[in-house]
């Protein structure tokens, strides 16, 4: 297919990683390099700013700047959730690549954000309008259908194990006993992050924290949660729980729904707090003390805990995002396809939005051993290759420097847009 002469449009979308920026990174870097791409612009907020033309000048940004975003967590061009909702929406996101003639646009996002690049570049080819549009995977959740692993999950669970591993020391430090520590991780929908602690364990030390991992997969009864930590207590003197967001009763809902029933742009229940659900169970049913800990956004942003591995290979989808949409492809989402041997290795390949949008990958249950509370060396032999490396991170009077982009405007030149 013959190349498109323009301009790429990169964005960004929903909770960011400590390495998305580095796909970012990996974009620009690439689309330097072709010469049917004339200028690189950013989305500032998502679709929210191609709604509102709020587009910045990518190529200016100094050398300089493009490489800390390698090691900056958040998103450098800031993210949304917000959801294309009318005809609309659509016609306006058209017009804009129109005025500014986008050729090229990549967009860095999960399952609701490929479902929005899938509807853009659908309608494009309906309008006659020549674009190409390629997804580039982001998610901590790890949960994108048809990719071995997402860029970010790595990362996330090295900050996890890493976490684990620092408080089971002071746990076991403690000489009261009788210690219940509980930490809550995020994962709505699948248990990817909530495996991801049992990295934590040495080899050969299956007694080592976390004693117990609660998942979305595995239904959840407070009977059984009762007797584990019973068991747990009696062996080791103290308990280290991790939990994920989503958990599960029997009947499929969560544990931890907001009494307010508040639900995002794309519909999502808010979850208040797996966690503290389990601490009130030990408080009702057991003489034991507990405690919780929700690590929220500093596990998507630790990227001083990052992975190289991860960071690595989200530098590299955003580069095959452009190399693929220069070779004719769109309508896809790049993949990260693991090589056989036995080292570990990865390729990418391409797979269709339609089969990314909206969809969830589980974690595989025969990765769970038959206790449903840990996981097995299936597990262990996927993840851990995900989580080597770190990331040069350099400082500056003791803190992390972190790259700051300087945003250079590009000049509107439609109407002002009303996006409610």
């Amino acid at each position: 297919m013959p190349e498109l002469t323009g301009n790429v449009l990169v964005a960004q979308s929903g909770g960011p990683t400590s390495v998305i920026n580095a796909s970012l990174a990996g974009v620009i870097t690439e689309a330097l390099n072709h010469e049917c791409i004339e200028e690189i612009y950013g989305g500032l907020n998502g679709v929210l700013g191609i709604l509102n033309e709020e587009l910045v000048d990518l190529a200016s940004e100094s050398q300089q700047t493009i490489r800390a975003l390698r090691h900056t967590p958040g998103a450098a061009l800031g993210s949304c959730r917000y959801k294309l909702k009318k005809d609309e929406d659509f016609d306006r996101v058209l017009q804009v690549f129109e005025a500014h003639n986008i050729r090229y646009f990549f967009y860095a996002g999960g399952n609701d954000s490929q479902d929005t690049a899938d509807k853009i570049a659908k309608l494009a080819d309906a309008r006659n309008y020549g674009l190409r549009v390629i997804g580039i995977p982001k998610t901590i959740d790890n949960d994108l259908p048809t990719t071995d692993h997402c860029p970010g999950y790595g990362s996330v669970i090295k900050y996890v194990a890493t976490t684990v591993r620092e408080m089971a020391a002071d746990n076991a430090s403690m000489p009261t006993g009788d210690f219940v520590s509980i930490l809550e991780v995020m994962g709505r929908s699948a248990g990817w992050i909530a495996a991801g602690a049992s990295l934590a364990k040495r080899r050969d030390h299956p007694n080592d924290a976390p004693h117990l991992i609660y998942l979305p997969e595995v239904a959840f009864t407070k009977e059984k949660f009762l007797e584990d930590v019973q068991r747990v207590l009696r062996r080791e003197g103290y308990c280290s729980v991790v939990v994920g967001e989503g958990l599960v009763d029997e009947d499929g809902n969560y544990v931890s729904v907001t009494t307010s029933g508040a639900r995002d742009a794309f519909g999502h229940a808010a979850l208040g707090g797996a966690a503290d659900y389990l601490k009130s169970l030990l408080e009702e049913g057991m003489n034991v003390k507990a405690r919780t800990a929700k690590l929220g956004y500093a596990q998507r942003a630790a990227v001083h805990c990052a992975s190289k591995t991860d960071s690595d290979e989200g530098f590299l989808v955003g580069q095959a995002a452009v190399k693929a949409g220069v070779a004719g492809e769109t309508d896809l989402m790049v993949t990260l396809v693991r090589t056989d041997g036995d080292h570990y290795g990865v390729e990418t390949g391409l797979a269709p939005l339609s089969e990314i949008a909206n969809g969830v990958k589980q974690l595989p249950r025969e990765w769970i051993h038959e206790d449903g509370v840990s996981m097995n060396h299936q597990f262990v032999r996927y993840a851990l290759p995900l989580i080597q490396g770190e990331v040069p991170l350099p400082f500056d009077n003791g803190l992390p420097v972190l790259a700051h982009l300087d945003k250079h405007r590009v000049a509107k030149k439609l109407d002002p847009y009303q996006t409610a």
